[in-house]
């Protein structure tokens, strides 16, 4: 099936396909369709959500030694992209952002909080040094500050807020340099530790949280891995988030700084083919998570390099200080992408990379590291998809009207005429007679 997509759809998929490493040829045995339209935005978002999808896909394929196509239908991956929106439990609709989760006027421009876990709402409140936690006095408290003052302040108190930037003001940004200068994802052999012989279902070691990460992991899961998610004791994930992200999964609780639940951890860890990671780069060093024959995938919010390696980060924020909410918004306040789509982009992107290196081990052995970020996927986003750019499909003309700009005719076949043969003249300015030869 094809919905007339076109090269643009087709195109992303081949830069993330050769991005993994993929056989090219593979390419041809995707199949896009259904309703147009959908998860509209400036950006390509939905060319995002197409091409993450569709390489997760022919990773699976691919690893399963299986024949057929890989099917994709915009319906099934736009609802996919917005899957917390659609949840119910037991009728009730989801809480997908607390009140103190959202953009605030400050004195200089605007900032985005989250604060959606406790903790992070603690820090928030601390940070400004609010007691009531009221809408009203924390939007009195950032309205009194310059922007980066309250980033500042909230990060270095444990919480999390970003100050909104234009796309400028992010590829000048130290951190947006190093991202720019990155390429997407990496994928890495570390020593030639020979070939895993597996048994049984794949053994995946979810230690990711929110969004991107649990939806790696809910992919593999599908797939027929038995993924089993560790979470600290006293701090789950959000009810909400924990229904819909995993379906498919086991969970449990365990203290690492606990010598019992180590000694489980490490037993655990011993006995998995796949690490999956969702914490600041450095976060779990200590507990030496190293395996010869592993493959492990880290996900972070800002990459591993920068002044903002070890800040903590989420989807919203992320559109916030690259640019994105400015390219989504208006002169009056600052958008949004229509879905979470680096979250859930980044996760169908992740599970492609880690069935990609499992592919790759079987044939040549390796303990494997793949590394993602979602200001990478962000970058990605904004730089290197196509983008609907109207004056590729405009012209100029001269004639008796004047100097005229209009729309290309859509009608185009090889062979046909490139445009009309003559401009448009003074209305009722031609004889009333048929052009003879």
């Amino acid at each position: 099936m094809d919905n007339g997509m076109g090269n643009t759809v087709r195109t992303g998929t081949e830069l993330l396909w050769s991005a993994l490493g993929g056989d090219p040829a593979l390419v041809d045995r995707v199949e896009y369709g259904g309703t147009s339209g959908l998860l509209p935005a400036r950006l390509p978002v939905m060319d995002l959500a197409r091409a993450t999808v569709a390489v997760a896909g022919l990773a699976a394929v691919e690893r399963a030694g299986l024949p057929g196509r890989v099917r994709l239908d915009d319906g099934a991956v736009a609802t996919a992209f917005v899957s917390e929106r659609h949840l119910r439990v037991d009728g009730r609709a989801p809480v997908n952002f607390a009140p103190l989760s959202r953009f605030w006027r400050a004195a200089d421009g605007w900032i985005r909080t989250h604060a959606n876990y406790p903790h992070h709402r603690a820090a928030l409140l601390t940070a400004l040094d609010v007691r009531s936690g009221s809408v009203e006095a924390v939007e009195a408290a950032i309205g009194a500050r310059r922007a980066v003052d309250v980033e500042t302040a909230v990060y270095a108190a444990g919480g999390l807020a970003v100050a909104l930037r234009t796309p400028a003001e992010w590829a000048a940004h130290e951190q947006g340099r190093g991202v720019a200068a990155r390429p997407l994802l990496t994928r890495e052999r570390l020593d030639e530790a020979p070939p895993r012989r597996r048994t049984g279902p794949l053994r995946v070691l979810d230690l990711t949280r929110v969004i991107a990460g649990p939806v790696a992991t809910r992919t593999l899961a599908l797939l027929g891995a038995d993924v089993l998610r560790i979470d600290p004791p006293g701090n789950p994930e959000l009810p909400d988030q924990h229904a819909d992200t995993d379906v498919g999964k086991r969970t449990a609780a365990l203290d690492l700084d606990r010598p019992s639940d180590r000694r489980t951890f490490d037993e655990l860890l011993d006995a998995a083919d796949v690490l999956v990671t969702g914490y600041r780069p450095g976060a779990l060093d200590r507990f030496g998570l190293h395996r010869p024959g592993l493959v492990t995938a880290r996900l972070s919010a800002w990459g591993d390099h920068g002044p903002w390696r070890e800040r903590r980060g989420f989807d919203s924020l992320v559109q916030v200080a690259t640019g994105i909410a400015v390219t989504e918004g208006s002169a009056e306040e600052p958008g949004a992408l229509p879905a979470q789509a680096l979250d859930h982009g980044t996760g169908y992107l992740l599970a492609a990379a880690v069935l990609r290196s499992l592919t790759e081990q079987d044939r040549e052995g390796g303990t494997r590291l793949v590394r993602l970020a979602l200001a990478q996927t962000g970058h990605w986003l904004t730089h290197t998809l196509p983008r609907y750019e109207p004056e590729r499909y405009l012209t100029e003309s001269e004639g008796p009207l004047g100097r005229l700009r209009h729309a290309l005719s859509p009608v185009a076949y090889e062979g046909g005429p490139t445009g009309w043969s003559r401009p448009p003249g003074v209305p009722g300015g031609d004889a009333a007679a048929w052009v003879t030869a």
